[in-house]
């Protein structure tokens, strides 16, 4: 199968990576240092049980998604529009797009933009760049994706490549379920720039986290999604499988990079004001995020 990835950081290279690792041909789309580690040295992937440079291809052109069966779409939420219509004059007619992205709104901005079929998908995994060229695995990996035509085969694919792959018929919910995982997490470990294991130890940390997921849950069950599981273990559960996790948000922050809180707590915050529900933990943090955003940066 020939892969492309369209916004190769984190997430993208490490499942890229791993297709890649599994034989398949791969295209990773990124910023120019990272395509230069990249043709310079091979994809370095790190994971728990491996450390090995693996052979990609990289472009920094998003025409280079030509010929791609399958395109694993992975840029910032806050991006996806202006890179779904960079790719599109180069989609193959038959190519399968999946949004690997956090949010829940992005599948359908890219079915509103392109005319090839375009699946959501969830992503659980620990990752992080941990240089130019170098992606860590910190944990998990699974997907959780809706039913598309090439399901069997795309569910094959990524197993024979280490990935856990399950269909479901209920991506919405799973979409909102880590919504809900990445408000709980994503401001409060980027304000703070601690991992999620020794965040939650902090001194009332545990029920300000509660609050922040019974705003999500009541919004969440106002707009109609059937949520999958129990969600405060869910919520529980990230600490104590990813303990030396930083969010990516938090990775933006000390990168100087605008974030997806937009996406994220300033998502529930437009949905809680047009349900009429008090969201206020999940305001204060959207607000702290974006000030910090926003402040001049020294030099």
């Amino acid at each position: 199968m020939k892969v492309a990835v369209m916004g190769a950081g984190a997430v993208g290279c490490y499942y890229g990576g791993m297709l890649a690792r599994a034989g398949h041909e791969v295209v990773l789309i990124a910023r120019p240092q990272h395509v230069q580690a990249v043709e310079a040295r091979g994809l370095r992937l790190q994971t728990q049980s491996f450390d090995e440079q693996v052979g990609v291809s990289a472009s920094t052109d998003a025409g280079a998604v030509q010929g791609a069966d399958l395109v694993l779409f992975c840029v910032k939420s806050t991006d996806t529009q202006s890179a779904a219509l960079a790719m599109k004059p180069s989609l193959a007619q038959g190519a399968l797009v999946l949004s690997l992205q956090n949010g829940v709104e992005n599948a359908e901005t890219l079915r509103g933009l392109l005319e090839q079929e375009v699946a959501a998908a969830v992503v659980y995994v620990a990752t992080e760049m941990a240089g130019p060229g170098h992606v860590r695995h910190n944990g998990r990996g699974e997907l959780v994706i809706e039913p598309t035509s090439q399901g069997a085969t795309l569910a094959r694919t990524f197993a024979a490549a280490g990935v856990p792959v399950e269909t479901s018929d209920n991506v919405r919910g799973a979409l909102w379920a880590k919504l809900i995982l990445n408000c709980a997490y994503n401001a409060l470990s980027a304000i703070t720039q601690l991992p999620y294991g020794r965040l939650v130890r902090g001194e009332g940390v545990e029920a300000v986290m509660r609050d922040i997921v019974a705003e999500c849950l009541a919004v969440a069950h106002a707009d109609g999604v059937r949520l999958p599981g129990d969600i405060e273990q869910a919520v529980r559960r990230i600490a104590e499988t990813m303990p030396a996790q930083t969010s990516s948000t938090a990775q933006d922050l000390a990168r100087g990079k605008r974030s997806e809180i937009d996406h994220l707590n300033g998502l529930i915050v437009r949905r809680g004001d047009a349900l009429g529900i008090a969201v206020p933990a999940n305001r204060l943090l959207h607000a702290l995020v974006r000030l910090i955003e926003d402040r001049p940066r020294a030099g």
